[in-house]
């Protein structure tokens, strides 16, 4: 884990091409130190007997099967439509 001495915001943002004040670099540098900080407090935890996953829960497929079946014919599905023509919806443009 890098120490905060060697992660500068100030350079980063320049390497970025945002133009921070002082006010903000030293926000956000005093931010980053904290997240540093809680990180390698982090590492201190013992996990050895901690069994590596990819997720803390079950993952499943919620999905249906996807299977063909009777579905709406053209005319049924135009049937009800306030405006049609040549088999397709007539809707308000939207776009200029």
């Amino acid at each position: 884990m890098a120490k905060t001495s060697t992660l500068d915001v100030a350079y980063v943002a320049k390497l970025a091409r945002i133009n921070l004040t002082e006010a903000e670099a030293k926000v956000f540098q005093q931010q980053l130190d904290d997240v540093l900080h809680y990180v390698e407090k982090l590492r201190q935890a013992d996990i050895s007997d901690v069994e590596p996953a990819a997720h803390a829960l079950p993952v499943f497929n919620v999905f249906r099967e996807d299977a063909p079946r009777e579905w709406f014919t053209a005319e049924q599905a135009l049937s009800n439509a306030p405006r049609k023509a040549n088999g397709l919806f007539i809707v308000p443009r939207v776009v200029e």
